[in-house]
């Protein structure tokens, strides 16, 4: 066993737990600048040990009643395939084009990915937290199955190429565009999370992508982590939390950009990334705005 694995491992698996996000998005970084590790390895490890993970708190919120079902059920649709499908991709490209290769494209669209997920929650906490109410629940219509398959397939494809996001990325999603309240959205997060890594997870296994070894040490740190968070996600200060977690995904994916990433990978990723975030922001502050200015009386 090795404990310095194992003790980021219960940190990584803490914040997971209280949160939904950072799992992936931290660790992946984690083994790829401190320990070393090939990067498709750590990222098919990466999937396989939050696969488990993810499922000790997932077991945790459906007993704490935070878990969406019908959300979660919908966003696997669109997103299990899709990240099968990126797994895919990144063997062909390995096939294709040479490890080297594939190593500069991952490493600069993980970086992009965490980048702008970073930007994207400090926004979320410091400036549009009035503007985007939120709800503990909701009925799925036709227009919120299909926003959920859409999301679910957007972003299990980012995560089955690079593995960072299952948690932060579908998190955003459930904040900015389905505006679930903090606890239903780290329950709901948490349990879609499972769900979609074991897919990946199973699929970079057969791929000959995990290291059963490292995989073993994290998860003897981590699934104590995800226990202990998982309980304590009710009472847990998400106002600073997720500037925290903000805050590190965004030194995270400067020091992997700088280390690998290449103007050619990282720019386009950059651009379309950012997009469709600020295209969700500002959609959702406009709707918002609409609904407030339909609620005021007329003058008399």
């Amino acid at each position: 066993m090795d404990p310095a694995i194992a003790i980021f491992g219960f940190g990584i698996g803490l914040l997971v737990g209280m949160t939904g996000m950072g799992g992936a998005s931290l660790m992946t970084p984690l083994l790829i600048l401190v320990f070393g590790i090939e990067p498709v390895t750590a990222i098919g490890t990466d999937l396989f040990y939050g696969a488990v993970t993810k499922t000790a708190g997932a077991w945790r919120h459906l007993k704490h009643g935070t878990v969406h079902r019908a959300m979660s059920f919908w966003l696997a649709v669109g997103s299990v395939p899709a990240a099968i499908g990126g797994v895919f991709v990144i063997e062909y490209l390995q096939n294709h084009y040479g490890e080297d290769e594939v190593k500069n494209l991952i490493l600069g669209m993980l970086g992009a990915t965490l980048l702008v997920v970073g930007v994207a929650t400090l926004l979320r906490a410091f400036f549009l937290t009035a503007q985007i109410p939120e709800r503990a629940a909701m009925h799925m219509y036709r227009r919120h199955i299909i926003g959920a398959i859409i999301t679910g397939a957007i972003t299990g494809f980012v995560i089955g190429l690079t593995s960072a996001g299952s948690g932060t990325l579908i998190a955003i999603a459930l904040i900015l565009i389905f505006r679930l309240t903090p606890q239903r959205v780290v329950g709901t997060d948490i349990f879609h999370a499972a769900v979609l890594l074991w897919a990946a997870g199973l699929a970079h296994w057969i791929g000959g992508n995990v290291d059963m070894v490292l995989a073993a040490n994290i998860l003897i740190g981590s699934v104590p982590g995800v226990l202990i968070g998982s309980s304590l996600a009710v009472r847990a200060p998400q106002s600073l939390l997720r500037p925290a977690l903000g805050i590190v995904l965004c030194a995270s994916a400067i020091t992997l950009l700088l280390k690998y990433g290449t103007a050619e990978v990282v720019i386009p990723s950059l651009s379309v990334a950012t997009l469709v975030i600020g295209a969700i922001l500002i959609t959702q502050v406009l709707i918002n705005r609409h609904y407030r200015q339909q609620r005021v009386p007329a003058p008399a």
